[in-house]
This record gives C-alpha cells, structure tokens and sequence, in this order.
C-alpha cells in the first residue's frame, strides 16, 4: 500500500481520520464534534481556565476559542462566569459525564493500537511523539 519513501504525513492523517471517525461513532448522540473534544477534556482537567490561556495552550487565536466556547456552552456542557474583566470557564455536569466517555473511548483506541504493535512499541511510538511535539512546540 504504501512504499518506503512515503513520508510520515500521510499516516499522521490517516491516523488522525481514523480516531476521529471512532469517536464520532461512539459519541454520536452526545452532540458533540471531534474539533470540540479536546477543548472540553482540557477544561475538565484545568477547572476555572480562562479563555486566553486556552487559546494559547492549543496555539488557536482567541476568536476561534470563543466560538468553540459559544458552542460548548450552547450546547450544556460548559459555563461561561465572569470574573472582573474576564471570564472563567467552568465545567457543567453534562460535560463532566461527557469528557469521561471521551477519555475512556480514547483508552479504548489505545487499546486497539496497542493490539496492533504490542505494548513496547505503543511505548516507544508514543514517546516519540510526545518528543517530536515538544520539539515542535
């Protein structure tokens, strides 16, 4: 399928395809996007964030934050308080409940990569990762 002077692009993608089209299937009747995701899971774990931290905690410009927060909140699973001249995101119960599906459908996906390469190559893939990202970043 695919010859050795492919690059590392095109599995990056299908990769990233793959995991996207496994939780939209899992989570189809929680109203809830792909893009969404790991906005919603990085507020359950940073309580009380503030949106220009979470713009530039996933390098977006804070008008494409405040649409996705519109949208989160919108939609139950955040709430938008206002603290003197900002505001602080809190998560609702409904986003609770949702964010840890989400985390244990992506444990799952895991799993089924681990499957795939067997757990010390998983451990090996998944540190290069990491490292190649904290390059990047």
């Amino acid at each position: 399928m695919f010859d050795e002077d492919t690059p590392t692009v095109p599995f990056i993608s299908i990769l990233y395809r793959e995991h996207a089209k496994y939780l939209n299937e899992k989570t189809k009747d929680d109203d809830l996007s792909f893009g969404l995701y790991p906005l919603l899971i990085s507020i359950y774990f940073n309580e009380g964030i503030i949106q220009e931290e979470l713009a530039k905690s996933f390098r977006l410009n804070e008008s494409t934050i405040t649409r996705n927060l519109k949208k989160l909140e919108e939609k139950g699973f955040i709430k938008r308080i206002p603290d003197k001249r900002t505001k602080r995101i809190e998560i609702t119960a409904k986003g609770v409940k949702t964010a840890q599906k989400v985390m244990d459908y992506d444990d799952e996906w895991d799993e089924q990569i681990k499957k795939i390469i067997g757990s010390e190559e998983y451990d090996n893939f998944k540190n290069t990762l990491e490292k190649i990202s904290e390059a990047l970043i």
